[in-house]
């Protein structure tokens, strides 16, 4: 399998697009959405929008499902049947053994692909190590510890924990201390989403060895 990471957050809306977009930048990975739900404009668009990196840092989604629903439903509206087993075999095809790939998942751990797989069921298939996205407000405790349990019970290693919004250093402390997942560090509340701010912003919060 690709050298890389799996992308996903502890919820919907976490701050997944913008991480996966400062990490595509920052280490000149490759971007992949497998399944995206809603049109308006797709996640791909967005990350090559906001890092200015060229088309050859993009691999295309699989899946454009036309409603913003979880895939299982998305698909099942559009008249779409998802083969989990045709996104492992891309995937496979499409390795870019230079560039670190950076895959989102399409919301959360436990949100149904089929209605046979949870994604982090596909996510296990992958063998690849995951990045969590959580936020820093009231009750990213709860869910994030969730999130890393059931991580943990299948074997799915977990190469650390990023938090998206304003500073918290005890919810920090406390996901730490429970789970043992390394934290990554922390994307701030970001003024304006630009390439030189996602730089500037992983230069200060972040350590490129980390990723390595």
């Amino acid at each position: 399998m690709s050298a890389g990471f799996v992308i996903t957050g502890t919820d919907t809306d976490v701050g997944k697009t913008i991480v996966a977009a400062m990490l595509t930048l920052a280490l000149r990975g490759t971007y992949w959405k497998p399944i995206q739900s809603g049109i308006e404009e797709i996640d791909v668009q967005t990350v090559r929008r906001l890092t200015g990196l060229p088309d050859t840092h993009f691999m295309p989604e699989q899946y454009r499902l036309s409603r913003p629903l979880s895939p299982h439903r998305a698909a099942e509206l559009d008249g779409v049947e998802i083969d989990v087993e045709q996104l492992t075999l891309f995937l496979n095809r499409n390795q870019v053994s230079e560039r670190v790939i950076l895959i989102e998942s399409a919301g959360g751990l436990m949100v149904p692909i089929t209605r046979h797989m949870l994604q982090i069921d596909m996510i296990k298939n992958w063998n690849m190590p995951v990045i969590l996205v959580a936020r820093t407000q009231l009750g990213t405790i709860n869910h994030t510890l969730l999130s890393v349990e059931a991580l943990k019970a299948r074997g799915i290693p977990i190469h650390g924990l990023i938090f998206s919004g304003p500073d918290n250093p005890d919810t920090t402390r406390t996901i730490s201390d429970f789970t043992g997942v390394k934290v990554l560090g922390r994307v701030p509340v970001l003024q304006s989403l630009t390439p030189a701010i996602f730089k500037e912003a992983f230069d200060q919060n972040f350590k490129q060895q980390d990723f390595a």
